[in-house]
């Protein structure tokens, strides 16, 4: 998926009244101000009740439902193979998002308020993202791909960030050095 479909996405949501905050590999990537890597797809997170209407506000876009988990999770799939993996966020007084059966060891992802006021720029286009430490700590809890570290290392270099011990650990197995 290219930063120019990205930018296209965020603001069909947009118009239709959607809010939408990217997460992940184009979450990092919006944070950054560049594309870093090529990406499969869009993950993002959007209010649980709003997940309705972002189907058919990008059902003009190709995108269909391909996988249907909610309250957990929501798949949208175009007949090119672009992918938006929606995490549907319920909110409380405060501004706190949980996704609903997403965390670690099958509770809820916890997206504090504060978590949700991050700010990138993709194709030119100001986008809301998560912060770089609550992308971080999305970043723990299960195995990590070569993505995971990749955009774990760039968001820890970028922003002064510690290195997660598991992926710390990780760099120190590779380069054959004993943890501690």
């Amino acid at each position: 998926m290219t930063g120019a479909e990205v930018a296209g996405i965020v603001a069909y949501l947009e118009d239709a009244g959607i809010r939408i905050w990217l997460d992940g590999g184009w979450g990092a990537d919006a944070l950054i101000g560049e594309e870093t890597r090529p990406h499969s797809d869009l993950d993002a997170a959007v209010e649980l009740e709003k997940t309705n209407s972002a189907v058919a506000a990008l059902a003009p876009l190709d995108f269909r439902v391909e996988v249907d988990d909610r309250p957990t999770r929501l798949v949208l799939a175009a007949s090119d193979g672009r992918r938006i993996d929606l995490h549907p966020l319920v909110f409380d007084e405060e501004g706190n998002g949980r996704q609903i059966g997403a965390g670690p060891n099958g509770g809820d992802a916890v997206y504090p308020a504060q978590g949700l006021t991050g700010k990138g720029i993709v194709d030119g286009r100001t986008v809301a993202c998560l912060t770089p430490e609550l992308l971080l700590r999305h970043h723990a809890g299960y195995e990590p791909t070569s993505k995971d570290r990749h955009n774990v290392r760039l968001l820890c270099d970028h922003f002064g960030l510690p290195t997660p011990r598991a992926y710390l650990n990780r760099v120190r197995e590779a380069n054959g050095d004993a943890l501690d």
